[in-house]
């Protein structure tokens, strides 16, 4: 079984940063791509971005140029690295590995 939690969420102006860190139990999702997802009210979870064990990526055109993913394999962690946020990218945003999710965290961008 593995843990995802997520941390690093609040309440930010438009044009502001964040930077959401997942931390995973155990060391087998060092093995596998992880993503960073995210649902706002109303809507259906989508990706966010992704990233394999060997560090390629891959973000969703919407958050392309403004937000990086990166992982640290020896401590078991995913970052998400926002900037220029705006009011659409309000959501709670999710970790996933493999099949699990964590419980996810708040993003609030708002004057």
């Amino acid at each position: 079984q593995v843990q995802l939690v997520e941390s690093g969420g609040g309440l930010v102006q438009p044009g502001g940063s964040l930077r959401l860190s997942c931390a995973a139990s155990g060391r087998i999702c060092s093995i596998f791509a992880m993503g960073w997802y995210r649902q706002a009210p109303g809507h259906e979870r989508e990706l966010v971005a992704a990233i394999t064990s060997g560090g390629y990526t891959n973000y969703a055109d919407s958050v392309k140029g403004r937000f990086t993913i990166s992982r640290d394999n020896a401590n078991n962690t995913l970052y998400l690295q926002m900037n220029s946020l705006k009011p659409e990218d309000t959501a709670i945003y999710y970790c996933k590995c493999m099949a699990y999710w964590g419980k996810g965290t708040l993003v609030t961008v708002s004057s």
